[in-house]
């Protein structure tokens, strides 16, 4: 049976998610010592700082044992855990876990950094050895719909953050950003999110000014970038093609006639400017300078709307998928308790030959007729092989079970 065992944003506030964080390197122990428990066969561990979640193939369903190792693990008491968590069978464990890689399911809709860290969490299990047959499936069947969710709807096609609205304005104007220099100003998270998403747009080199230059450098050293502080924003000005700002400012950091300088020293090449402070980091007036194109946090907010209805829509379509991806894989699994039966009828009827054969050569060594011997052999292969079965319907014909007959009837393919 498949489990899914876990929190997330929508169950538990940071508090507590926080306390059920796997530290990554500790991953592969939790593992092992998860499936030392005895109903858990093949885990997996999805850790993140939005959702702790447990997958598992378990012989039955039992999350209260799963619910009592989590609490142990992390030294939290039961009660204050339990309200927190929810659990996922079978069919709702296949749907969720697909829900999850295709962002359906985070705090961003869409958002695509999930499906990285499910694939982390798949890699660890792996090389831990706690992926089987089953879970170690779903997980290639989970990826596989992911992948067809983002091939076949609008899901991540639309930028649902300012930061990431902006960056993608900027590849409008410039296309591939790897020759471009970005000043950031500030460093708080919007400005962290900001360079994350310059770098993996392949910026060619950050700028990041902010008043401490020790956090300024955390965030440059990211992007191949170094750090300034905001008085020396001037020098380095004309160097940026592209400026993002957030402080917590009371007055404009830029003002016109420091842009006016910095677009005369660039010999008119355009600068993309984003101003995502409140009150204003950039002067309303450097809008009406020619190649300059400011964008402030409302206009930003107007795409990311348009943007998230998008998304909303498109997450319509991909519910389809994955209700008909779950189904698949209800199919597949179906299939294996059908061949687990079939191995053990094979082995069953394998066993009976091999005894009535022993049988039988005996009786050929100690010189029986062997057209006897082989109409015996024949007529013991075939009562033996038949009484189990034949003794079963009997029964059910006097319990009135007709469905049993009329599936051996089908089973059979007997006439009727």
């Amino acid at each position: 049976m498949l489990l899914t065992l876990g929190l997330n944003h929508n169950t538990a506030p940071i508090e507590v998610r926080e306390k059920l964080v796997f530290a990554p390197e500790h991953v592969g122990e939790s593992l092992k010592s998860l499936t030392g428990l005895a109903s858990v066969e093949e885990a997996a561990i999805l850790s993140t700082c939005n959702r702790t979640e447990i997958y598992c193939d378990v012989a039955k369903q039992q999350p209260e044992e799963l619910i009592t190792w989590l609490a142990n693990h992390h030294k939290i008491s039961l009660p204050e855990l339990q309200s927190y968590l929810y659990s996922h069978a079978d069919q709702r464990s296949i749907k969720h876990m697909s829900r999850v890689a295709c962002g359906l399911d985070s705090m961003v809709l869409g958002e695509p950094q999930i499906l990285g860290q499910m694939k982390s969490a798949y890699q660890v299990a792996n090389d831990a050895g706690t992926l089987g047959k089953y879970l170690g499936k779903l997980f290639q069947h989970t990826f596989q719909v992911a992948k067809k969710v983002r091939t076949d709807t609008a899901i991540c096609s639309s930028p649902v953050s300012v930061a990431f609205s902006g960056v993608k304005l900027a590849q409008q104007i410039f296309g591939a950003l790897n020759q471009q220099t970005a000043l950031l100003i500030g460093a708080g998270e919007t400005i962290e999110l900001t360079a994350q998403h310059l770098k993996e747009q392949g910026i060619g080199q950050l700028i990041v000014a902010n008043r401490t230059l020790e956090k300024a450098h955390a965030i440059a050293s990211q992007g191949h970038g170094y750090a300034i502080e905001i008085k020396d924003i001037p020098e380095h000005l004309a160097k940026a093609d592209i400026i993002f700002s957030s402080t917590a400012s009371q007055l404009p950091i830029l003002g016109k006639g420091s842009v006016e300088t910095a677009i005369a020293k660039r010999k008119h090449k355009p600068m993309f400017m984003v101003d995502l402070a409140v009150p204003h980091d950039i002067e309303k007036e450097v809008g009406s300078l020619s190649d300059v194109y400011l964008y402030c946090v409302d206009d930003l907010k107007n795409i990311v709307d348009e943007s998230l209805q998008t998304r909303r829509l498109a997450a319509e379509q991909a519910e389809d998928i994955i209700d008909t991806q779950v189904s698949h894989f209800g199919t597949w699994i179906r299939a294996q308790d059908a061949s687990k039966t079939i191995y053990q009828l094979r082995e069953q009827a394998d066993q009976t030959r091999d005894e009535c054969l022993k049988k039988a050569l005996l009786s050929l060594k100690n010189g029986q007729a062997s057209s006897a011997v082989l109409e015996r052999l024949a007529n013991d292969l075939t009562n033996k092989l038949l009484h189990a079965p034949s003794s079963t319907l009997k029964q059910a014909s006097a319990d009135g079970d007709k469905d049993l007959l009329k599936a051996t009837q089908k089973l059979f393919n007997l006439k009727k």
